[in-house]
Parts: structure tokens; sequence; C-alpha cells
């Protein structure tokens, strides 16, 4: 099993930009779906982007669309989430997440993936 660890967290204001990366070893990620969740106490992991491990097409939640960035680096084993124009309902627990079995009609459901890293708290100051 994959072990992933995030980083890149941190306080940003409004309106900036924070690149979280999320560093795999154990195994390859290159035939992993990889993905990003995020999490608030009290509610549930929220789906933000994910790449499907075939092809290039990258799926995002609707409240990130055109402001987040999910990218894959194939060589160095790693993914990672840019992310722009903040606000602080981004707020949250970030974390990293892949799987090489999941089909693509799951991609958004927490429950599909095996490998999960730690988290990295994110805080957009208004």
């Amino acid at each position: 099993q994959v072990q992933l660890v995030e980083s890149g967290g941190g306080l940003v204001q409004a309106g900036g930009s924070l690149r979280l990366s999320c560093e795999a070893s154990g195994r390859t990620l290159s035939r992993d779906t990889v993905a990003w969740f995020r999490q608030v106490p009290g509610k549930e992991r929220e789906f933000v982007a994910a790449l499907f491990r075939t092809g290039h097409n990258a799926y995002y939640a609707d409240s990130v669309k055109g402001r987040f960035s999910i990218s894959r680096e194939r060589a160095a084993n790693t993914a990672s989430l840019q992310m722009n124009s903040l606000k602080p309902e981004d707020t949250a627990v970030y974390y990293c997440a892949a799987s090489s079995t999941l089909i693509l009609s799951t991609l958004t459901r927490a429950e599909s993936y095996r490998s999960w890293g730690q988290g990295t708290q994110v805080t957009v100051s208004s």
C-alpha cells in the first residue's frame, strides 16, 4: 500500500494562493487515481479534485472550478493542488488520497480511496 504525506498548508489571506503537495512512497502513483478532499470539523469529507488513473482528465468540485488545479508529477511520484483566489470558505484540512482500482463513476466518493495522507491545514483569513 502506498504511503502519502501532504505538505504546503498554512495561513493565507483571502485572494491569495497556496500549493499543496502529496508525496508518495512505497510504490509508484503512476497507475493510481489521485485526489484531494477536504474536511471541516463536524462535516463529512468533501471532494475537491481528482486525476483519473488513465488519461489526463481532471475533475473538480463546482466550488473550486476555475480556482484550483490538480497535477501529477510522475517522475517525482507526487501530486499537487494549486489553489488560487482562496476564500475563507476554503478553510479546512486537506487530504491527499489514491486508489489503483476505483472506477470513474465513484471518483468523488471518499470511500472509494484506500490510501490517505494525514492531512494539512489550510486557513484563509478574510
